[in-house]
């Protein structure tokens, strides 16, 4: 079993819901921000504030909260925040990557380097693990937007690369730089998606027995709840024996 979505599940059983919750609308509606910050503030003539209305959207966050974040770019009382990466290897050598929004990058840096420390990890250089992912578009959709097929016929008419549907819904792939046209095609015959993200794709997958997976998720969870990350990839998988164990713990 590979993918991040199947941690994220098992911290927000463990974690406090509204809280969490809390949190996210805190990182949307930064990205928001910033977003009509380097844009325009109408979502209409501003591709990157369009994904983030729609990303948050799909969490039920508020209208009024996105309102309110896209007046404070307006209004000009935001700090300036700038994007920083930064990658690193994670309990088993698990490669990483941590997207965040700071204001501070001194102290941003300083903390994503103690949680990896402190869960067996090692934050590396710029690119010392980027090579081993892929940057892609995703635009996801629910079942209810249309059989397989008609999912398919609309992708490849958007220019989409791939599309992979199951009980859960379907992943559109679209190159990076193509990523906003893709989406508003798939948008004019679907319509409106649940996300549409730029992602890290890992290119191979490295295996994690329960130790390391159980580490992983600490490292994975401490870093989700720091406020400046806004995602986190990585490249592990355990088998599904570890997941139910991890799940029951």
């Amino acid at each position: 079993m590979a993918g991040h979505s199947q941690f994220k599940n098992i911290m927000h059983r463990k974690g406090a819901a509204d809280a969490r919750r809390s949190k996210l609308f805190s990182k949307l509606a930064r990205e928001i921000t910033v977003a009509a910050k380097l844009g325009v503030p109408d979502p209409n003539m501003n591709a990157r504030l369009r994904l983030a209305i729609i990303n948050a959207r799909a969490e039920n966050m508020p209208k009024d909260n996105i309102d309110r974040a896209i007046k404070k770019a307006v209004g000009g009382d935001t700090e300036n925040y700038e994007e920083v990466r930064y990658e690193g290897y994670g309990p088993g050598g698990v490669a990483m990557i941590v997207e965040a929004l700071t204001d501070n990058r001194n102290r941003t840096a300083a903390d994503v380097r103690s949680y990896f420390s402190k869960f067996g990890g090692a934050l590396g250089e710029s690119n010392s693990v980027a090579f081993m992912f892929d940057r892609v578009g995703q635009v996801v959709y629910k079942p209810a937007a249309g059989s397989a097929d008609k999912v398919l016929e609309a992708a490849i008419e958007a220019g989409a690369d791939d599309v992979q549907s199951d009980a859960e819904g379907h992943t559109v792939t679209a190159a990076f730089s193509s990523l906003g046209e893709v989406a508003k095609k798939l948008e004019a015959t679907l319509g409106e998606a649940e996300t549409v993200k730029a992602v890290w794709v890992p290119k191979t997958m490295t295996s994690l027995d329960q130790d390391k997976a159980d580490a992983l998720m600490k490292l994975l969870g401490a870093l989700e709840d720091h406020d400046d990350v806004q995602a986190v990839y990585s490249n592990f998988e355990v088998s599904d024996e570890v997941m139910r164990k991890l799940t029951a713990a």
